[in-house]
């Protein structure tokens, strides 16, 4: 997956892809999706699951960096402030966010019969975009019974470009969607792993960029202008052990991979990255006061900056390619890259 050898798009790669060149290819992660697509509908949800386990009583350490706050994402407060994440992670459109919510929670209460009895609540993480352009927002087609699909369809392999959450997005004039990609560091002779997964709703028209190559200049007449709105989530996972605060460094490092595809972050973009790893679990409960965590050395942090903005990248343009021509909402048509191509 994310873009394959012969797409003819040429991005320049330092770092050898994971063998899935999704971010399943860490260990222990997956993604369900769920498409909604019929006449004036086009929406979804995506969830990403950071381990195959109990998310509740074995966390994961994490940062948020909200690059440019136009975004009605709940539940990156308490990552900000705990740095850990506590339920999969969900993606949907901007009317979404409630429904998915309440689904989020009665799916860990099911989990969990001590949330809100014997121990406090749960912080539900759930992101979002607007996909208005090509699907009837204002109808809330999304469901809970949607949500509870995605959740219980977790897979190492997915599809990328108009599906689940992406359905409905556009991205620098043209279809977006759901993108993904990983990177392999060596690190003290062992092999390590970073991968990206995006919902890409953002950029103005002509903007696109793609391996330093200014493209979109040659198909901005044949779209609709439009200037940089929208956004993006951006959701980072590794297996190398970080601490929250180099997390947090990690996802701000996202911004770049936008600006080489073509984003400047408009004044109208909710522009979220997510990074967390699996190396560091936090326990709910412990017995004892002081738990052990690892960390990089900062000073050798730089190839894991480089090898995460290489694949939120990918992840970006691998969204543009898998992403089909669609007609959307009131006959609205957003072509896909490879109609160009």
């Amino acid at each position: 997956m994310g873009l394959p050898s012969n797409s003819s798009l040429n991005l320049y790669e330092k770092y050898k892809k994971g063998s899935k060149n999704l971010i399943t290819d860490v260990n222990g992660v997956r993604v369900g999706n769920v498409t909604l697509q019929k006449e004036n509908v086009n929406t979804g949800v995506t969830v990403i699951f950071p381990h195959g386990g109990n998310i509740f009583r074995d966390k994961v350490m994490a940062a948020a960096a909200v690059l440019n706050g136009f975004g009605k994402s709940i539940g990156l407060m308490q990552v900000e402030e705990l740095g850990t994440i506590e339920t999969p992670i969900i993606m949907t459109n901007t009317f979404s966010v409630g429904t998915a919510a309440t689904a989020l929670t009665k799916y860990m209460l099911e989990q969990n019969k001590d949330i809100g009895i014997t121990t406090g609540t749960v912080n539900c993480l759930v992101t979002e975009c607007n996909d208005g352009r090509l699907n009837d927002i204002r109808g809330l087609h999304v469901t809970e019974d949607d949500v509870f699909k995605a959740l219980n369809s977790p897979s190492e392999i997915f599809e990328e470009g108009a599906v689940g959450s992406g359905t409905g997005m556009c991205c620098l004039g043209l279809k977006g969607g759901l993108g993904s990609s990983s990177r392999l560091l060596d690190v003290d002779g062992e092999e390590y792993t970073i991968g990206a997964l995006v919902m890409s709703n953002f950029g103005s028209t002509g903007n696109l960029t793609i391996g330093g190559e200014h493209i979109g200049v040659r198909i901005k007449e044949i779209q609709d202008m439009k200037k940089d709105e929208g956004s993006i989530i951006i959701i980072i996972g590794t297996d190398i052990p970080l601490s929250e605060r180099q997390l947090k460094r990690v996802a701000k490092r996202a911004a770049i991979s936008l600006g080489r595809t073509g984003s400047y972050m408009g004044n109208g973009s909710g522009d979220v990255a997510i990074a967390f790893t699996t190396a560091n679990r936090v326990p709910h409960y412990s017995h004892k006061d002081i738990i052990d965590t690892r960390m990089f050395f900062d000073d050798n942090i730089d190839k894991v900056f480089e090898a995460s903005v290489e694949a939120v990248e990918e992840a970006i343009i691998s969204s543009l390619y898998h992403a089909k021509t669609t007609v959307g909402y009131l006959d609205k048509e957003v072509k896909g890259l490879r109609d160009y191509l």
